[in-house]
C-alpha cells in the first residue's frame, strides 16, 4: 500500500536519537493508567507493525496511516467517527460548481500547527499549506521535490495527478481546486489520509536548511496528538497536542504505540493490562478474550477483501487461462475454514458485500483441480514453479497469511505447479511488489471511503501500475470501464460501468479472490469510547481510560 523512498533503517536511526535526547524512560505504570488525582491519561495501542514513515502522501498501507495520519495530521475534510459520511475537517465547508469541475474550501480559522523541537509556527494554518501539500504531490517540478524527490502513489492511482488541473489560494482562508474533468469522489478522496495537510512554513525551513527529507522523519501537523520518540520495531510515543483545534475530542495525554508483531502477543498483554487495544488478532484469540473477565471483544463485517494478485508480467501468468487454472485448483472453503475460522464470507469479486455497486450476480469460483490441470496442459503451463509471497503481518483481511501461503502451496502442488514461498519485512515487502517483483503475492484492501472508484482505481486501474496494482493488470475495457465511472455524478450511471469493470475482472482473473473477513478489536474493561471504524483505520479521538 505504499511506496516509500526514505529508508526505513535511516528513519529508525535518526529517531532512535530522537528518543535519546528527549530522555526516554521505561513505562512503569500499566496501560491505560489515569495518573491518579492530577495525573496524566496514557493509552497503550499494542500495533501490528511499523510505519513506512510520517508522510502520509508517500504511502497507501493502513499501519503507516495509523501511525502518522491519524495521529499527527488532519485533512480538509474527514469521515465521521464510525461512518463512511465526510464531514468538515480544516475546512468549515465547501461549495461546488454546477459542472461539477470546482470546489471552493473555505478554510477553518485559528487552527495551529504543532510546536515541536524541530519547528516553532510564527503563524496559524492557512491556504499557503493546502497549495504546498497538493502542489507537491501534483506537480513534479514544485521546487520542494527536487531536493526530496518523492513518489506519492495515492493520489496517482486515484487519478488525481491527471485530474486537478489547478489549486490555487483564493485568500488567506480560502482555497479553489479546479479538476479537468468531473472527478465523482474527489471530496471523499480528500477525507483520506494520503490527503492530509502539511505546513508550509515548515516545509520552507527545512528547504532553507537543506533538510527536506526531514518531513519524513519530523513531522509537523495540525492533529491531535504530536510525535515525541519513535525506535523500529519497538515503540511510537506520542503527546497530546496542546493546541488541538478540536481539544474536547482528546481525551488522551499519552499515547504509546507499542509494536508488537505477534498478533498471540498482543492478545496476552491486552488480557495482562499491558495494553489497551490490540487489532488484526487470529481468531482463536478473539475466542478466547471473548471468555476473558479481563478483555471486551468489538466485532463487525469487515470492508474488505483478502485475495492474491497475479503479476500478468510474469511469463505464463499473461494467460488468463493459466490465471483461472490456478484459482480453480485452490480450495477457498477450506482456507476460510483454517485461516478465518468462518469469520468471514467467501469473496465473488472484488467488492465486499455492503459496497454500492457490487454485481451480487457474481458467485465465488469453484474448486475444480481437475478442471485447473486441463487448462495448464492447454496454456503448456504444466510443471511451472512460481514465487508465492505471503505477508509477515496480520491484516483485516487475512489474519494469517503465512497458513494460507501454505494452504495454496499445497493445492497448486496437486496440479503440477511448484510454488516457493516468499516473504519479506512489511514495509519491503510492499516496495518490492509495486516494482512488479512478485510473481503471485497476497495481499488485500480495506476500503478508505465508501467509494468503488477506490477498490477498483488503486488496485487494478492502468494509472495504478507501480502502485497499488502489483499485478500490473492494464486492460483496455476494464480501465475504460473504471474512468468513465469516475467521471460521472450519476450514481445509476456509475453503477453501469462498475458492472462492466466486474464482469473484466471475471473473464481476465486478475486476482484469486478468497475472503471478506470479520474484523474484531481486543480492549481493556477500562476504555471507553473506542469506536471499530468500518473504513479500517484506528483513531484515537473521543477514546479515554478510566
Amino acid at each position: 500500500m505504499e511506496k516509500p523512498l526514505f529508508k526505513l533503517t535511516a528513519l529508525a536511526a535518526l529517531t532512535l536519537g530522537l528518543a535519546a535526547c528527549g530522555g526516554e524512560k521505561k513505562q512503569d505504570a500499566a496501560a491505560g493508567s489515569s495518573g491518579g488525582s492530577g495525573g496524566s491519561a496514557t493509552f497503550v495501542y499494542c500495533s501490528e507493525g511499523s510505519p513506512s514513515g510520517f508522510d502520509p502522501g508517500q504511502y497507501t498501507d493502513g499501519t503507516t496511516f495509523d501511525a502518522a495520519a491519524h495521529t499527527i495530521y488532519n485533512g480538509l475534510v474527514q469521515f465521521k467517527i464510525g461512518s463512511t459520511d465526510i464531514e468538515p475537517g480544516l475546512a468549515e465547508k465547501w461549495d461546488v460548481s454546477e459542472d461539477g469541475k470546482t470546489y471552493t474550501f473555505h478554510l477553518r480559522k485559528g487552527v495551529k500547527f504543532q510546536t515541536t523541537d524541530s519547528f516553532k509556527p510564527t503563524r496559524d494554518f492557512n491556504a499557503d499549506d493546502v497549495v504546498f501539500t497538493f502542489q507537491r504531490m501534483l506537480n513534479k517540478d514544485f521546487a520542494y521535490n527536487k531536493a526530496y524527490p518523492s513518489e506519492f502513489p495515492y493520489a496517482s492511482d486515484m487519478g488525481l495527478t491527471e485530474d486537478v488541473a489547478s489549486v490555487e489560494k483564493v485568500d488567506d482562508h480560502t482555497v479553489k481546486f479546479t479538476l479537468k474533468k468531473v472527478n465523482a469522489p474527489f471530496v471523499q478522496n480528500l477525507g483520506m489520509p494520503f490527503a492530509y495537510i502539511l505546513s508550509a512554513e515548515y516545509a520552507g525551513q527545512l528547504e532553507k536548511a537543506g533538510k527536506q527529507a526531514d518531513i519524513n522523519t519530523k513531522p509537523v501537523g495540525t492533529g491531535p496528538f504530536m510525535l515525541k520518540s519513535y525506535q523500529k520495531d519497538q515503540q511510537i510515543r506520542y503527546v497530546k497536542n496542546p493546541d488541538y483545534w478540536n481539544k474536547d475530542q482528546v481525551k488522551i495525554d499519552n499515547l504509546i504505540f507499542a509494536i508488537t508483531k505477534d498478533s498471540g502477543v498482543r492478545a496476552q498483554k491486552v488480557e495482562a493490562g499491558e495494553c489497551n487495544l490490540s487489532r488484526y488478532n487470529k481468531v482463536a484469540e478473539v475466542e478466547a478474550a471473548k471468555k476473558s473477565s479481563k478483555v471486551a471483544v468489538e466485532s463487525a463485517q469487515g470492508y474488505n477483501t483478502g485475495y492474491l494478485a497475479f503479476n500478468v508480467k510474469k511469463g505464463k501468468l499473461g494467460d488468463a487461462k493459466v490465471r483461472e487454472a490456478l484459482d480453480l485448483a485452490v480450495d477457498k472453503d477450506a482456507i476460510l475454514k483454517a485461516v478465518y475460522a468462518g469469520a468471514g464470507v467467501r469473496a465473488a469479486g472484488l467488492l465486499p458485500p455492503s459496497q454500492w455497486g457490487v454485481d451480487t450476480a457474481l458467485k465465488p469460483s469453484a474448486y475444480d483441480p481437475e478442471k485447473a490441470k486441463a487448462l495448464l496442459k492447454e496454456a503448456g503451463a504444466e510443471n511451472q514453479t512460481l514465487e508465492l509471497w505471503y505477508m509477515p503481518v496480520q491484516r483485516p483481511y487475512n489474519p494469517n497469511a503465512k497458513l494460507m501461503a501454505e494452504m495454496i502451496q499445497a493445492d497448486w502442488a496437486k496440479v503440477g505447479v511448484n510454488a516457493k514461498l516468499v516473504t519479506y519485512e512489511w514495509g519491503e515487502y510492499l516496495t518490492r511488489a509495486k516494482k512488479g517483483e512478485a510473481e503471485t503475492m497476497l495481499i488485500g484492501w480495506t476500503g478508505d471511503n465508501g467509494d468503488p472508484d477506490n477498490w477498483f482505481g488503486n488496485l487494478f486501474s492502468c494509472q495504478a501500475v507501480g502502485g497499488s496494482n502489483y499485478g500490473q493488470f492494464c486492460n483496455e475495457a476494464f480501465n475504460k470501464a473504471v474512468v468513465s465511472g469516475r467521471e460521472t455524478n450519476d450514481k445509476e450511471q456509475r453503477t453501469a460501468y462498475y458492472m462492466t469493470a466486474q464482469k473484466v475482472m471475471a473473464e481476465q482473473k486478475p486476482a484469486m479472490m478468497i475472503a471478506h473477513s470479520v474484523t474484531d478489536a481486543l480492549l481493556s474493561k477500562n476504555v471507553k469510547g473506542y469506536v471499530l471504524e468500518p473504513l479500517g483505520s484506528t483513531r484515537f479521538e473521543g477514546v479515554s481510560v478510566e
